[in-house]
């Protein structure tokens, strides 16, 4: 737990931060639960876990956690396939599983994970995230599969062109996103207002005061939207599905926020994180939002950065940003359904295509094109079939392009005037070089004495033993292996 006792500069910049941290959070928060699929107040339960749960945990100081877009699809999947009342239990779930891997020091082999294997899932992510809301932002039904999503783009295009209602709805989210997008330039005094919160309170300006036809978030109530997950919640955990639900919750919640940690590590030069205890910390706060049958947290990098930058020192920051989404939401709760479900969509389409990292696709291309392979292919398997086969493939492509290079190994001919022909193999030979080195000890001269010697090797796996071991009988020849040296005289091969 963080300690009360600062000193007043601290305090002042910690409460001021905390006001932008809310500010920033309250959109998001709401545009996350309504793109789910969930009433829009479980967001800002969420977030207030985040706040005042998380918050007051160790493990890293300054980062911020709440409901965060790169979960959207694979909550609103979740929430279409098991229903709501299955989605807290799923929640508690995967809290209870990133404790025991938090308790069993797990949370700092996370950083182990292929980065592009990240970058990739939150591209599909983002990706799904962007044609999705499109829907959402015209006031349409938006498919459920990503390819569904992507084919029915020129459908979604005809429909704003010859109807008036989508075209209106589709410009409030088009000049949400502009706001966005161009805030940044505003003047300095305009920018102290975070872009996300301008942009919605914009939108939401303009459609009351020009009276348009555009939908509106549904209030049902924070007490009325809290619903604990039921027996029957807790037995649709036992199908294989849902088992595969939490697994894939579990590893993109923790990665994506012991990544999120190392970012806003990189951002201050405060005490560095605990990833054991911060995975922990997530753990604490995803069984509590489960009880609560909320939307899962993550840490969230754009909150986060925002409360590096308004000058936080302590944790206290993001601990009061939990207490003012308690008091919005208990007190003002009618000031959410009066925001457009367009200007949300704009939102989580900008908050897309920046999951989409478009600036470091070339660099990486020219540089580690097998990075970028590994990249492609897991946000183009996210966004064809869903998010669990997705990751897992990417895992799978990435672990075999390691063992691919690390598995480097050279055969050097020499041929002395005098003496038998040498084959030296160095490296690590392994079953993914045996094509290699099979195809370069069968085009040797048939009619020479051979010597192989494979005493610089630096791994041997079995594959590679037997078929060393089998070549050499085959040929009649000598090896040097790496336990020892020539084990018997160099016939001529017959």
């Amino acid at each position: 737990m963080f300690s009360f006792r600062v000193d007043p500069g601290v305090l002042r910049r910690d409460v001021l931060a905390s006001l932008v941290v809310f500010l920033v959070a309250v959109p998001l928060c709401v545009g996350v639960a309504v793109a789910s699929g969930v009433p829009a107040e479980l967001g800002l339960v969420t977030g207030i876990v985040g706040g005042l749960v998380v918050g007051a945990l160790p493990g890293s100081k300054l980062q911020v956690s709440g409901p965060a877009a790169g979960l959207t699809v694979l909550v609103f999947e979740a929430v279409q396939e098991f229903g709501l009342g299955t989605l807290g239990a799923i929640v508690l779930a995967t809290g209870l599983f990133q404790l025991a891997l938090g308790a069993l020091g797990v949370g700092r082999w996370f950083r182990a994970i292929s980065v592009a294997v990240v970058q990739g899932m939150l591209t599909g992510i983002g990706l799904i995230l962007l044609f999705g809301q499109l829907y959402t932002m015209a006031g349409a039904k938006q498919p459920r599969s990503g390819p569904a999503k992507i084919a029915g783009i020129p459908g979604l295009v005809a429909d704003i062109a010859t109807s008036g209602r989508a075209l209106t709805a589709f410009a409030v989210g088009a000049g949400t996103i502009a706001v966005l997008v161009l805030w940044k330039r505003a003047p300095a005094a305009l920018r102290t207002v975070p872009a996300p919160l301008a942009a919605v309170a914009l939108a939401t300006a303009t459609t009351a005061l020009g009276g348009l036809p555009v939908a509106h978030v549904e209030v049902h109530g924070l007490l009325q939207a809290v619903q604990p997950p039921g027996a029957d919640g807790f037995t649709s955990l036992a199908s294989l599905a849902a088992v595969s639900t939490v697994f894939a919750f579990t590893l993109i919640a923790s990665a994506e926020s012991l990544f999120s940690a190392a970012a806003v590590d990189r951002m201050h030069d405060g005490p560095r994180t605990d990833y054991d205890k911060e995975l922990m910390a997530q753990g604490v706060g995803n069984t509590v939002c489960g009880v609560l049958g909320a939307l899962p947290l993550t840490a969230v990098i754009v909150r986060s950065s925002a409360n590096v930058r308004a000058g936080a020192k302590t944790a206290l920051s993001r601990f009061l940003h939990g207490v003012w989404l308690l008091l919005f939401a208990a007190l003002l709760p009618a000031a959410i359904g009066i925001i457009p479900l367009a200007a949300l969509a704009g939102v989580l389409i900008h908050a897309g295509c920046k999951l989409v990292p478009v600036k470091e696709l070339l660099p990486l291309w020219r540089d580690h094109r097998g990075e970028a392979l590994v990249l492609a292919v897991t946000a183009l398997a996210i966004v064809t079939t869903n998010m669990f086969e997705g990751v897992l493939l990417g895992l799978l492509l990435a672990v075999v392009k390691a063992a691919w290079e690390t598995s480097r190994v050279h055969l050097h001919v020499h041929e002395p005037a005098d003496g038998p022909l040498t084959v030296t193999v160095t490296g690590s030979a392994t079953f993914l070089r045996l094509p290699q080195i099979l195809g370069t000890l069968e085009n040797l001269p048939a009619d020479q004495p051979v010597e192989l010697d494979l005493s610089r090797l630096h791994h041997l796996d079995h594959a590679c033993r037997i078929a060393f071991d089998n070549w050499t009988e085959r040929q009649g020849i000598a090896r040097r292996v790496p336990q020892g040296p020539v084990v018997r005289p160099v016939p001529a091969r017959r």
